[in-house]
């Protein structure tokens, strides 16, 4: 077992166990509010989410913090939306419209924010673009400390053109309904400057750097590989390498992931491993599309998610099963 406590104390979720020297004993966290996860589709999917909580409680049995995934696709921190976007459907949701009612009605200790990857709208780097998405960062710091939560900031995740490059655009143009093809430099300058706020006492973690290093090694074995079919949507790999780098902030020492590239095989070879990940999956999934639907957005084409009331009980469900498995597994 590894210790989250020093983390978890700095953010009021846990109350530290006695613990022996050869043996440390992990916190326990009951009887506190959610992890609420923000953020645009990254998010949505849900995969780092579920790798996450499922590591976590398969490490400890005791654990009752509730994750919760309340990402949305298309959205943004900065209120910018691009020519276009969607095919002129509609254009990006703000999370500002959405984010009072998601903190009055989740109550998070905690937030975990990924956004930047739609803030910059896929054009070349502009002053006023960067400006709105540092404003709409902080905008999400004041409100939620003001709703007594704190903020965990993920740096923007990679933009891959290779997978694209016939659909790339060049600099200089006028207009971006596609991408621009150097869009990652302005996710590094996205990611540079909210690493730097960490010497004001911000909680960052980086998933940028480890995941752009993680490709570039990837591409040295073989040149036509992808983290992301379409440049941006993460597969499993990705989402498995977010997921490692906030658990290395939370303390997790890097011999507790083994040899193994990705989730599937990490959780395949811990007893009932995927059992639980599958498990916990399915609850995270029934949630989200509560929680959308009960706090509100202005994303049309989302799934309508089940009442709250019948939602928290199929739930509720799936949480026993999952505390007896791995309550059985130790």
């Amino acid at each position: 077992m590894h210790m989250l406590a020093l983390a978890l104390v700095s953010i009021g979720l846990s109350n530290p166990s006695s613990r022996s020297e050869d043996k440390p004993s992990r916190p326990l966290l009951a009887g506190f509010r959610p992890l609420v996860f923000l953020g645009d589709s990254i998010t949505y999917a849900g995969g780092y989410i579920t790798y996450l909580e499922a590591f976590l409680r398969l490490d400890d049995p005791k654990l009752r913090c509730e994750f919760l995934d309340l990402g949305l696709p298309s959205e943004t921190v900065s209120g910018l939306s691009e020519p276009g976007h969607a095919g002129g459907q509609f254009p990006r949701p703000d999370l500002h419209e959405r984010l009072g009612r998601v903190l009055e009605q989740t109550k998070p200790d905690l937030i975990v924010a990924c956004y930047g990857m739609n803030d910059g709208i896929y054009h070349p780097y502009g002053e006023a673009r960067f400006g709105k998405y540092k404003d709409g960062i902080v905008r999400l710091r004041q409100k939620s400390a003001k709703a007594g939560a704190r903020v965990l900031h993920l740096t923007p995740p990679v933009f891959d053109p290779l997978p694209i490059k016939a659909r790339t655009l060049q600099a200089g143009l006028a207009e971006y309904r596609q991408p621009y093809e150097g869009y990652d430099e302005v996710l590094e300058r996205y990611a540079s400057w909210l690493l730097d706020r960490r010497k004001e006492g911000w909680d960052v973690v980086d998933i940028h750097g480890p995941m752009k290093r993680f490709v570039a090694a990837e591409r040295r074995r073989d040149p036509a590989f992808r983290l992301a079919d379409d440049g941006v949507h993460i597969n499993a790999v990705g989402h498995w390498l977010i997921a490692r780098e906030v658990l290395r902030h939370w303390g997790v020492p890097d011999g507790e992931f083994g040899p193994a590239k990705g989730a599937e095989e990490f959780f395949a070879a811990r007893p009932l491993g995927t059992t639980v990940l599958k498990l916990v999956g399915q609850r995270q999934a029934i949630l989200k599309d509560a929680w959308l639907t009960a706090t509100g957005h202005t994303r049309p084409g989302m799934a309508r998610g089940l009442p709250l009331d019948r939602a928290g009980r199929e739930a509720d469900a799936i949480e026993n099963e999952i505390r007896k498995l791995v309550a059985g597994n130790r």
